[in-house]
């Protein structure tokens, strides 16, 4: 009769969740206003959702607190705040000047894969275009951003162009429930446009879309935020 070793019988340990993961979990939440402006980050908490020590959640809260969407308050802990006014405004003229860079710098070839995640969120974007849901709209746009993030073959682009989209994710929750159908209709062009780029493999079109659409974004933040 067969034996099964003793070694085989013993299910391997789960690998422990690392700052990097945390900072992004925790990134996502932000930008998906999961947490609000005010709520609180603590850090014991965290630490047993991740299961980890609080040295890990510690790191990854010390990292966000570079982007100025977190503080840590004296007698309160680590808080949850928005940008203000100037700080959005800043963040949308860097965003709009990182995406001409897009197809410049090291610029990486669009392929099938890229195409065919276009795709999946274009289908995404018209079946909520019938119904609008400002939770979905931005998880379709956080989506879109990291596809687009994959895009960009210059290292130092892209974290630059990642940390400038966590900083004005949060203010197009607002935006998306006073507009609703209006902005989704623009991120069905957007979509179509980048498919259209990807088809011809044409990264620096991909670029400039961007830049057109983001523009588009921050006329409607102004709007929506009297800046």
């Amino acid at each position: 009769m067969d034996v099964t070793p003793e070694a085989e019988l013993i299910d391997p340990p789960e690998p422990k969740v690392d700052a990097t993961a945390i900072q992004r979990l925790l990134l996502e939440r932000i930008c998906l206003l999961k947490y609000q402006p005010g709520d609180q980050l603590k850090e014991a908490e965290l630490a047993r959702e991740f299961g980890v020590s609080r040295t890990p959640v510690r790191d990854a809260l010390n990292r966000i607190s570079h982007l100025g969407l977190i503080v840590s308050r004296n007698g309160v802990g680590t808080v949850v705040v928005s940008l203000t006014a100037e700080q959005i405004r800043h963040v949308y003229e860097m965003r709009l000047e990182l995406a001409c860079l897009i197809g410049r710098l090291s610029p990486i070839t669009p392929g099938p894969a890229h195409l065919a995640a276009l795709q999946r969120l274009l289908d995404r974007a018209l079946t909520m275009h019938s119904r609008f849901s400002a939770d979905d709209y931005l998880a379709i746009n956080h989506e879109l951003n990291e596809l687009i993030a994959s895009m960009i073959g210059n290292t130092s682009l892209r974290s630059m162009w990642l940390q400038a989209y966590v900083q004005a994710a949060s203010t197009w929750h607002r935006v998306a429930d006073t507009m609703g159908p209006e902005v989704s209709e623009a991120l069905v062009k957007e979509l179509t446009d980048l498919i259209i780029a990807v088809e011809r493999g044409d990264a620096e079109a991909i670029g400039y879309i961007q830049r057109v659409h983001i523009g588009y974004g921050f006329g409607k933040v102004k709007e929506v935020y009297s800046l």
